[in-house]
């Protein structure tokens, strides 16, 4: 079901299957469907998605936003309680 809140759905499921968080990828989404997916783009970041990370930096990462329950997780389940923040 489409969230009313998203303007650019297309872009904001691509950035969540990517690893961004509902906040930024929402954020991102808004932001390509008033300024232009090119202009966004050009403004975008350096980071790899989750899934090109290890898991050791996964599990730093996990630790720097204060997530807990991560340590024993699978790489698909860290990276998915990553996505879900």
């Amino acid at each position: 079901m489409p969230n009313p809140q998203i303007k650019d759905e297309e872009v904001y499921e691509a950035l969540r299957r990517d690893g961004a968080s509902k906040q930024k990828a929402a954020r991102i989404a808004n932001a390509s469907a008033r300024d232009g997916r090119s202009a966004v783009g050009k403004r975008g970041g350096e980071a790899e998605p989750y899934d090109e990370w290890t898991v050791p930096e996964l599990r730093k990462r996990a630790k720097e936003l204060g997530l807990t329950g991560y340590s024993k997780l699978r790489k698909r389940d860290l990276i998915a309680k990553l996505r879900d923040g």
